[in-house]
């Protein structure tokens, strides 16, 4: 592990500072690494050093880099055709794709709208609402991260220097309380925030937006960029109950926690909860730009032709890609895998943090893990996490930072991870913080 594996890959002798007055400083960079190939989870670098990845694209590799199934379909059919626009023609590989996510989805989200990117997806899905219920409000959570265009940046909630600068945002959208240590009053416990948040909602509708006025609530069953924060089964299903009372359609955004991250297909059936609107992306193909607005057929039909579009969006290569993707969760009966690898991680993590007293939680569900590092008086110890972090990607492991305080460390491992390289990764990170320790 970390070991050079040859003096230059390729031959390439880049720097990373020889071409980054080429590119714009808004995409914000977490290391100068010049990846040249990966495989499973291990990227190489120009140097030709090996890293261990636990970022994997931000969880989008969700059978590691360069899958030999995925890389097989993606050769295979670049071979035919690249693209034609899916609104000018159909492709074998998106039409069976549509149905193929049918069979996956939950109750009786079997309509698709294919796009490229997950806040694509987001800005869809908010479209879609609006026209079939023709009311103009959206309900999002504290802590969201749906992405930066300018709709999904309006129901996101996790940090204010993304819409800075950005005002004003797509108006009537409406903030409430998400069920997590970091947003609720101190001290409460599980039952306690989920009546909390389920009051903070309610004085919403009494105070601020009239419920026959919400189009939507929109929610990640599993707050990613907020903190891998799992909410409570009661607290997710009196959502769908509220939205039912009051002809809201409930979207789930699971860009990140669906595709099996949670050990289930999509995060919302751990709470017995089917949304009326679902948007999935990030490990959809691959590795390839792929998202869908997944809903039914009943509301897709009030988003008439014209309504949305897109021109690369279906792309059959990506197609190819998510069919493979597909057909491995089938074949190495993937769900049942992380569920296995999940409680490995967790146990290992849990060991973590009685050993460091810095660790202050672990959560999350299946293979959508976090841990929370605070200092002895509990505040957020964002700047020990982001040692760590360094000290980890010397190291060579590649790790990613999560929680609204950025003080949590997200674990985006392959769904095909192993017990190896789950202790490889945890034992860089047991060095790093005994180093850190003997300061």
């Amino acid at each position: 592990m970390g070991k050079r594996l040859v003096p230059f890959v390729g031959g390439l002798r880049m720097k990373f500072e020889d071409y980054q007055p080429y590119l714009s400083p808004a995409l914000a960079k977490a290391t100068d690494l010049i990846a040249i190939s990966g495989k499973g989870c291990y990227l190489t670098d120009s140097k030709g050093d090996r890293y261990l990845d636990f970022v994997q694209g931000i969880a989008v590799n969700a059978l590691g880099h360069c899958h030999p199934k995925v890389v097989e379909a993606i050769k295979t059919q670049a071979g035919k055709l690249i693209t034609a626009s899916f609104n000018v023609v159909n492709y074998p590989t998106t039409l069976e794709l549509a149905k193929r996510l049918a069979e996956v989805t939950p109750g009786e989200l079997n309509s698709v709208f294919f796009s490229n990117g997950g806040a694509e997806a987001i800005d869809g899905a908010l479209k879609l609402a609006k026209a079939y219920t023709k009311r103009p409000a959206i309900i999002a959570f504290q802590g969201s991260f749906h992405g930066r265009s300018f709709g999904a940046l309006s129901v996101t909630g996790s940090n204010a220097y993304y819409r800075k600068y950005y005002e004003p945002m797509v108006g009537s959208v409406y903030f409430t309380a998400y069920p997590s240590t970091d947003l609720c009053p101190k001290g409460f416990n599980e039952e306690q925030r989920t009546e909390y948040c389920l009051n903070e909602l309610d004085r919403l509708f009494q105070n601020l937006v009239a419920p026959d006025q919400v189009a939507a609530i929109i929610m990640e069953p599993v707050q990613g960029e907020g903190g891998y924060v799992v909410p409570s089964k009661a607290f997710v299903q009196e959502i769908r109950e509220r939205c039912d009372q009051y002809g809201i359609l409930l979207i789930m955004d699971e860009i990140q926690s669906g595709y099996g991250r949670t050990g289930k297909m999509f995060a919302s059936e751990h709470f017995d909860v089917v949304p009326d609107i679902m948007t999935v992306g990030k490990a959809i193909a691959g590795g390839l730009p792929m998202s869908a607005v997944i809903s039914t057929q009943v509301i897709m039909a009030e988003w008439r032709s014209g309504m949305h579009g897109t021109t690369f969006g279906g792309n059959p290569i990506c197609a190819a890609a998510a069919l493979a993707v597909l057909d491995e969760f089938k074949q190495s009966c993937l769900l049942e895998h992380v569920n296995e690898e999940g409680a490995y991680l967790r146990n290992r993590l849990v060991r973590l943090q009685k050993k460091y007293s810095c660790i202050s939680d672990v959560r999350g569900l299946g293979l959508m893990l976090a841990i929370e590092f605070s200092h002895p008086d509990g505040s957020p110890a964002g700047d020990l996490l982001e040692a760590v972090r360094a000290a980890c990607l010397k190291n060579r492991l590649l790790t990613l930072s999560c929680g609204v305080h950025h003080n949590g460390m997200r674990f985006a491992t392959p769904l095909n991870v192993t017990n190896d390289e789950i202790d490889q990764g945890i034992a860089i990170i047991e060095s790093v913080l005994d180093q850190l320790y003997a300061q």
